[in-house]
């Protein structure tokens, strides 16, 4: 059985020979509304997979925004590789 793969909308028959198509939309969140959200997964005894089933997100996506913050937070740090001192050299 070949399964074809897609990005198409999907579409399913009907008894009428018309068909039914599903669009899925996006959901676009804004920034503060992403804060929002990963402030409620970070109280105590807060269950990450409650705060995404109240707010109709998956737990994947959570977790996602949640390494984009951390990325964006350590962007502005650089490492620091210290050198070993070197031995006192007498003359």
């Amino acid at each position: 059985m070949d399964i074809e793969q897609s990005n198409e909308p999907r579409m399913s028959g009907r008894g009428d020979g018309g068909a039914l198509v599903r669009v899925e939309r996006r959901r676009n969140w804004s920034d503060e509304e992403k804060l929002a959200i990963l402030k409620e997964t970070t109280v105590p005894g807060a269950i990450v997979s409650a705060v995404a089933r109240r707010h109709s997100v998956g737990t994947g996506q959570l977790y996602t925004w949640r390494k984009q913050l951390l990325r964006g937070a350590m962007a502005g740090f650089v490492p620091v590789e210290l050198a070993s001192p070197s031995p006192a050299v007498k003359a």
